[in-house]
This record gives structure tokens, C-alpha cells and sequence, in this order.
């Protein structure tokens, strides 16, 4: 009989996670971002088409910080999502399938992604 010392309790921060697993797991969990938040962001359309008054009412309401962190954390899962699903579409494809490729391109989307939602906040606030 083999003896096999398996672990109890598995410590999620001891393993290594590779970035193609980290742009995965963000895909997915920038999907569900997007999915709760489309409703809210259809309401802000929706004030912005009805009336003048209520186009005045959601460009004041705009200008607070909790209505301007939506705004962006909904920005910042688009642009992530976007670029992880190009990803994903591209490796699809038949591109970019090597270990290091996809190594590769997985940091690229990572960091793009990043500098892009930087750079989304700034212009917003």
C-alpha cells in the first residue's frame, strides 16, 4: 500500500497562480461586474434621454464620489473585460497558444489593462 500525505487544509496564498489563471479568474469575475452593473448604468441612460431636467438632475448627481466610483468600477471591468476577451478570442484562433505566449500575453492584458483604468479614473474625477 502506497502512502500518500495529502494535504488537510489547502492554503490558498501558498500556491503560485500563473497569469493566464489570474486573467481568466479576472475575466470572469469583470463579467459578473458587468452583468450586475448594466442595469444601473441603463438607468443612468435612461435619465439622460427623458427630459432636460432629468439630463441636469443625473450630470449634478455625476459630480459625487459614489456615483463617480460606479461609473468607474464599471468602466474598469468593460476595459478589462474587452481586452481579456480579445485575448481569449485571438489564443482561439490558433495565436499565441505556446506557454510563453500566452505568458505573455496574459502580463500584456494585465498591465494595459491597469494603465487604461488609470487613466480612465483620472479623466473621470
Amino acid at each position: 500500500m502506497v502512502s500518500h500525505k495529502r494535504p488537510i487544509n489547502l492554503a490558498l496564498t501558498s500556491f503560485s497562480y500563473p497569469p493566464m489563471m489570474i486573467v481568466s479568474i479576472l475575466h470572469r469575475i469583470s463579467g459578473v461586474v458587468l452583468f450586475v452593473l448594466l442595469p444601473v448604468m441603463l438607468y443612468f441612460f435612461s435619465l439622460s434621454l427623458q427630459s432636460s431636467v432629468s439630463f441636469a438632475q443625473l450630470q449634478s448627481q455625476l459630480t459625487e464620489p459614489l456615483y463617480k466610483f460606479v461609473f468607474w468600477v464599471f468602466g474598469a471591468a468593460l476595459i478589462y473585460h474587452v481586452l481579456a476577451g480579445i485575448r481569449h478570442v485571438v489564443m482561439d484562433c490558433g495565436f499565441g497558444e505556446s506557454l510563453v505566449a500566452g505568458r505573455r500575453s496574459a502580463q500584456f492584458v494585465i498591465v494595459l489593462a491597469l494603465v487604461l483604468s488609470l487613466w480612465f479614473g483620472v479623466v473621470l474625477w
